[in-house]
């Protein structure tokens, strides 16, 4: 028997995981953080990486809907049993079960709830409805979600199935975003289909069983003559106190495959073995890190660690199946083939992190991006449930690539994954991509291109380096020196005279008027920026930090306009633009590496300060305490690798630059048995600046450390001064 690396590795992990058993990590997780302003996480019961999120939903209208639930909202509508985490976009939410009673007295299937009354932690969620005075509780498996309710009331007591449920952009969209459904109904278990289109077209197959026969079937008639969502009211004999359960297994390929998830992942009714299973499969995870500190602190960072390992998803079936980007069945080897991959955020540092704690996904989440290039001949730019949305601009599988290659990672055929980067980079697929444009003038100019232009032409910048930086380290001389060309593009829409990247027309000019506080996607202009503004987008050089300041014309002007983005007021009329120190933005991924920039440049205390104000002002744990839209682990990343004192600036470079850690120790169990731990010694609310930095005993002089000095193991000790 051939044993794979990543089978090795979640061996040693075990291994290592072990010796941490008796604590209990998930104690300090609060999935109810980010659940209210623009959090947009989700309270409900999930396991890594599955593709089950069986959450309350509390509405389904509107952009505060991305993650179904609004921690003030009164009412909860029913359970759905997918979900996206803290996205910028609404999507999921699928299959509602709702149980009910007294419906001769209802309007709506909908329930009042208290808070008092509502619990949730990994793996497990429970409320108690007061309208039809319900006790709800549900766990899951990868690809089952199981609920159980007990009704102290029985009066017409039964379950409302929703299949026209989804969190939508508008009422109009509520009624039309189902393209067909379809529902069977047998003694006790009910099987379906759902398509539908709102981020992304998809096929959702499910089969519910019950533990009880269904005693009547209700079809609910549909709120407008353009719904096609199928809605059911399934009665049972219960008596109060009794309990009715129910396992909804999920598929994006069949219903056959649901079938076949269902009689793997949970063929008997046990709903507390399964809770616990869920329970320990996230201490599994949470004991590769043992962290030191008080315990909001800790709710911080483990739920900062939760957040992150919600998503990628694994959308195959057991035995593999899968719908492709062309909505075709496929078969992924290995069993694996994961989607939700929202490369615009998470390029930063959820991949990185999953380098350094969860090495033995990065191959299979490198495959599944190889898959997707072979159906649509470009690697993903933001997938969900298999389909590319082609939301946000740029291409980061590109860099999310390059860096797990420049990290030794080669559990995928490496001229494979090159020629992915190549084409990706160099073949126009979509608006985003005009390649021919993009060369012609080296840049994106912005009456050709209308709007995004500046941040096109950055992001792209960015892909073109991680391209630059793979063919140099494969050996391939006249792809690097084209892409290293193309790295510098970032140079030809820099304005020297003010300090700013500006918007540049195709002859060459500068576009006037230019105010650098416009939001992109705001009224006030700015429609050449994505989701900022010019003070934001200046910044983005990650790659390239020495020609920035030459830009600039040196390190004390460089600083001048560093310090003013940091004091220079902003008012956003942007939603996603938030979390603002002065012009940056914490709540958007865009700012999260220029607090690094001082280290950098050669003021490390300016770093340090930061780092600190955005510990104490934007990251709270309570349900509001996230400055920003979570973006699928992003958010808590930058958290979590700034605690420890450093934070990939440029992933791809695998280099982590200094900043100031925050917690005072943290300990990576890696495999092999080895340990990385850092030490902040003398920590404190006033000593919050570094004065030495010790690696293994010997004083460290570099303003970073290396992807390699970690997984080597050893101990990372900070002198912290006031």
């Amino acid at each position: 028997m051939k044993i794979s690396k990543s089978l090795f590795l979640s061996c040693a992990f075990l291994a290592a995981a072990n010796a941490f058993a008796a604590t209990d990590y998930t104690k300090y997780v609060n999935p109810l953080i980010g659940t209210a302003a623009t959090g947009h996480t989700f309270p409900g019961a999930t396991v890594p990486f599955g593709l089950v999120q069986a959450t309350p939903a509390t509405g389904a209208v509107g952009w505060a809907y991305c993650g179904n639930y609004q921690y003030n909202d009164k009412r909860i509508w029913g359970f759905v049993q997918t979900a996206v985490n803290g996205t910028g976009c609404v999507d999921l939410g699928n299959i509602l079960v709702m149980p009910v009673t007294a419906r001769k007295d209802r309007k709506d299937y909908h329930s009042d709830f208290s808070h008092s009354r509502e619990y949730a932690t990994p793996g497990y969620y429970c409320v108690y409805l007061d309208e039809t005075a319900v006790r709800a509780e549900m766990t899951a498996t990868p690809h089952v979600a199981y609920h159980r309710y007990t009704f102290d009331r029985t009066d017409s007591a039964g379950i409302y199935i929703d299949l026209q449920h989804s969190p939508v952009w508008s009422q109009a969209q509520f009624h039309q975003h189902v393209l067909e459904s379809d529902i069977q109904v047998g003694e006790r278990t009910v099987t379906g289909h759902l398509r539908n289109a709102v981020w992304v077209d998809k096929d959702v197959f499910f089969v519910a069983e019950f533990n009880r026969p269904i005693k009547k079937v209700t079809t609910v008639a549909p709120l407008t003559e353009k719904e096609r969502g199928e809605r059911r009211l399934l009665s049972f004999d219960m008596k109060p106190g009794d309990q009715l359960e129910v396992k909804i297994a999920i598929s994006s390929a069949t219903v056959e495959g649901a079938q076949r998830n269902l009689k793997a992942e949970l063929p008997d009714w046990n709903f507390e073995a399964t809770r616990q299973k869920a329970k320990d499969t996230w201490n599994s995870y949470f004991s590769r890190i043992q962290v030191e500190g008080t315990d909001e602190q800790k709710a911080n960072f483990y739920t900062s660690y939760y957040h992150a390992l919600i998503q990628p998803n694994n959308i195959a079936d057991v035995d593999g199946m899968y719908r492709n980007a062309k909505g075709e069945l496929a078969k992924a080897e290995g069993g694996t083939y994961y989607s939700t991959f929202s490369t615009w955020d998470t390029y930063r540092a959820s991949h990185p992190f999953y380098t350094l704690v969860l090495p033995e996904m990065v191959n299979p989440f490198v495959r599944s991006m190889l898959l997707h290039h072979k159906a649509l001949g470009y690697l993903p730019i933001w997938t969900l449930w298999g389909k590319d949305n082609h939301c946000m601009i740029g291409n980061h599988s590109v860099p999310i690539v390059a860096e797990a290659y420049a990290k030794g990672f080669r559990g995928f055929d490496a001229e494979e994954a090159w020629q992915a980067v190549k084409q990706t980079q160099t073949i126009s697929h979509q608006p985003k991509s005009d390649w021919e444009t993009y060369t012609k003038y080296g840049y994106f100019p912005t009456d050709v291109m209308k709007h995004e232009s500046v941040s096109m032409t950055l992001e792209c910048v960015y892909d073109d380096y991680a391209a630059y930086a793979m063919a140099k380290q494969m050996g391939k001389k006249e792809d690097e020196a084209y892409f290293a060309k193309r790295a510098n593009y970032y140079k030809n829409l820099f304005d020297k005279r003010i300090g700013f990247m500006r918007p540049r027309k195709s002859d060459g000019k500068w576009l006037d008027p230019f105010n650098p506080s416009a939001m992109g996607g705001a009224k006030d202009g700015g429609m050449d920026y994505t989701e900022g503004n010019a003070w934001q987008y200046t910044w983005h050089v990650q790659h390239d930090v020495p020609g920035l300041i030459k830009l600039f014309g040196g390190k004390k002007k460089f600083f001048n306009k560093l310090d003013s983005l940091f004091t220079v007021p902003l008012v956003s009329t942007v939603s996603d633009v938030s979390g603002l120190i002065g012009q940056y933005a914490h709540g958007n991924e865009p700012s999260h590496h220029v607090v690094y920039f001082y280290t950098m440049a050669g003021r490390p205390e300016r770093t340090a300060e930061l780092v600190r104000e955005i510990f104490d002002t934007q990251y709270l744990p309570k349900p509001d305490g996230l400055c920003g839209n979570d973006d699928c682990g992003q958010m808590s990343a930058w958290y979590m690798f700034s605690a420890m004192g450093f934070y990939p600036v440029d992933p791809v470079s695998a280099k982590y630059v200094f900043g100031a850690p925050q917690l005072p120790s943290i300990t990576l169990n890696l495999p092999d048995g080895k340990t990385f731990t850092v030490v902040a010694e003398n920590l404190s609310k006033e000593n919050l600046y570094v004065d030495k930095i010790y690696l293994n005993g010997k004083e460290y002089k570099k303003n970073y450390i290396t992807h390699q000095d970690i997984v080597n193991g050893g101990k990372l000790v900070f002198n912290m001064r006031p």
